[in-house]
């Protein structure tokens, strides 16, 4: 009888990412990969470290799979189970918990897959974590997401990813050319590029700091793969995004009109206390730049909200920055304690409401922006990409810019590009649109 693997991913792109070359290892050494719902021998759980929330989820998800099958093994891997190894061992009823150089080679770490009595750690000090291991997922969506970069250099003072992913490290230029190929072969249309900080990205595969490539080398190269409809760059610093960068994005044969900058704040004192590499001067500089060349391109922005320090006005001024800028929506995060960051041990902690408070304000402005950004699209052609699932009876795509369109499910439409006219917008804040027809030659 052939074993069969269930995966769990938590937090981000990469996660997705990873958890993907994993089961592709599972499937390798003659594993079936069954759904997460399903009964499984083994459970894998890809963990995420950035907020309070990732951590109490994992417990949840343990219980989930055990209730599915109570004498199956269970493994953690990921950016938590580098952080807190032995927290998570002590969960009741995971088996193995793998670090961060360890979880590629998961399949070495499994026995007999009897449970254990205590969860197993194998996780190396962070400072090993030096090579790279290249991964892209595809099968889960209508794109696929190919890691280019992983580790991050900078010292953000909330930020607990360098101590689980280690120093920054990049693919060599060959290796992503020749995923992003075999991503093109097996008929996906897009390939979000992730990583930790990908702006970073030439760093030698051992960390060593030689840029043998840099970022823009790097677009430029996966500009000219044939067979990729869509390239969409997933998040990247302010000080790292240059000039030739959204050059080459407006100009380009497939990269796409959608940028994600992480902002944080926008409040000088406060970036400087984050350890921020950017004043918000030069934010404002990036953003003017996108819109003089790409208007209609879809900016998205993080921001963190009650970071410690962060006083009334400091967050007015977040507030009234975003406000202002010409944006298209946010991410906000609530500030969580990490620890080991330096942030942790700060002075003028924001109480828990006030971050609630501050979250709540900052998310309503999303609505907003979101809202205006799409009534400006309205009666623009664009391309629309469908995704694979049937949501109450509709089906969901997004345009190139990332408006996100909706029209009656149609299976047909899966995974195929459209020319379309966005006409209104519908209650639940999603654009509908009319098929533009294509005409015969």
């Amino acid at each position: 009888m052939r074993k069969k693997v269930a995966f769990y991913t938590l937090g981000c792109k990469l996660n997705f990412s990873e958890t993907s070359t994993i089961a592709r290892t599972f499937v390798n050494e003659g594993f079936d990969r069954v759904e997460f719902n399903e009964v499984a021998d083994i459970y894998v759980i890809n963990t995420c470290s950035v907020t309070e929330n990732a951590d109490k989820r994992f417990k949840s998800i343990v219980k989930q799979a055990q209730k599915v099958n109570p004498k199956a093994f269970v493994a953690a891997v990921g950016c938590y189970a580098q952080l807190k190894p032995h927290e998570l061992a002590d969960v009741n009823g995971v088996d193995l918990v793998l670090g961060a150089t360890e979880k590629f080679k998961i399949t070495d770490y499994l026995n007999d897959l009897s449970k254990n009595d205590m969860g197993e750690v194998h996780s190396c000090e962070i400072e090993e974590a030096d090579f790279y291991v290249g991964s892209y997922s595809i099968g889960d969506r209508t794109r696929a997401f190919l890691k280019v970069q992983d580790g991050c250099d900078y010292k953000c003072t909330y930020c607990t990813i360098p101590l689980a992913r280690g120093i920054s490290r990049s693919d060599t230029m060959e290796s992503v050319i020749e995923n992003a190929k075999e991503i093109a072969s097996q008929n996906i249309k897009e390939i979000v590029l992730t990583g930790v900080n990908i702006g970073d990205y030439g760093k030698g595969e051992f960390g060593n700091k030689k840029h043998e490539h840099t970022f823009l080398d790097l677009v430029t190269e996966l500009d000219k793969v044939e067979g990729i409809e869509r390239l969409r760059i997933s998040s990247i610093e302010p000080n790292l995004l240059k000039n030739e960068t959204i050059d080459l994005v407006a100009k380009s044969r497939a990269f796409v009109p959608h940028f994600h900058i992480p902002l944080q704040s926008g409040s000088n004192d406060i970036l400087k206390k984050m350890k921020r590499r950017y004043m918000k001067e030069l934010y404002i500089d990036r953003v003017s730049k996108i819109r003089e060349v790409m208007p209609d391109a879809c900016i998205g922005v993080d921001v963190i909200v009650g970071f410690p320090g962060e006083t009334d006005g400091h967050f007015l001024e977040t507030y009234n920055f975003l406000n202002g800028l010409d944006i298209s929506y946010l991410h906000v995060f609530t500030y969580s304690e990490r620890d080991n960051t330096e942030a942790a041990v700060m002075d003028g902690v924001v109480s828990k409401n006030v971050r609630m408070k501050r979250s709540k304000m900052l998310r309503g402005l999303s609505v907003k922006k979101r809202r205006a950004f799409y009534e400006s699209q309205l009666g623009s052609t664009r391309t629309v990409l469908f995704e694979g699932e049937n949501k109450e009876g509709y089906i969901h795509g997004f345009t190139e810019n990332y408006v996100k369109v909706k029209t009656p499910w149609n299976p047909e439409l899966v995974n195929t590009l459209h020319q379309v006219e966005l006409t209104k917008i519908d209650s639940d804040g999603i654009v509908r649109f009319e098929f533009i027809p294509v005409l015969a030659h």
